[in-house]
């Protein structure tokens, strides 16, 4: 099922294969459970054997990616804020999430949705988090957009390398696996430019 399951992932038509990106990440991103990094290593192993342009497939899913925060945001704050609230089983524990919640996102809350895309937790979770514990919108939306182009070009550009690599390493581990692997470099990546910055070039 496994093995079946990624062999439709690769051998996707290119047209679908934009379509699914941009579904499966923009889902994803709005606080549904699938597989949206997953459709994103998929396209770059696709881009690196010709099938797709890897510039579409990072700019794709990095607009999805924003898209989908910001309707996962827009839902937080409306209604996720309101659902805590409401009067109902569990309210006390309920109302403790936003109260030690908006400190942390007045604290963290840059890093929180910068650095999610990274985790498929927070990936799912931290755009309706950042909505619920009224991050400001501005705020949300620039690290939102840095964190989803940045996202897309280092899982983008680390299948397109890895090319069959990636293809080897989706078949030896599974999807969830291989995506891990993935991601975790990525992530590692990520971090060190984040918290360090790119290195000062030689004059």
């Amino acid at each position: 099922m496994r093995a079946t399951l990624v062999a439709t992932l690769i051998s996707i038509p290119a047209n679908l294969g934009y379509a699914a990106l941009a579904l499966l990440v923009g889902l994803e991103s709005s606080g549904l459970p699938v597989p949206g990094e997953t459709a994103l290593l998929a396209a770059g192993v696709l881009a690196s054997k010709g099938k797709l342009s890897i510039e579409l497939v990072i700019a794709i899913a990095a607009a999805a990616a924003i898209v989908g925060d910001n309707v996962g945001y827009w839902i937080g704050r409306k209604g996720g804020r309101k659902l805590l609230e409401a009067r109902g089983p569990l309210r006390k524990y309920r109302l403790k999430v936003l109260e030690h919640g908006q400190p942390f996102f007045e604290r963290h809350g840059a890093k929180s949705v910068f650095l999610g895309r990274w985790f498929a937790g927070l990936r799912i979770a931290a755009a309706w988090l950042a909505g619920i514990n009224h991050m400001r919108w501005r705020d949300f939306l620039f690290w939102n957009a840095a964190g989803g182009v940045a996202w897309a070009l280092s899982v983008g550009l680390l299948a397109y390398a890895l090319g069959p690599t990636a293809e080897k390493l989706f078949k030896t581990f599974g999807i969830a696996g291989a995506g891990l692997v993935i991601a975790i470099l990525a992530g590692l990546f990520a971090w060190r430019h984040f918290r360090y910055g790119s290195p000062a070039r030689p004059r």
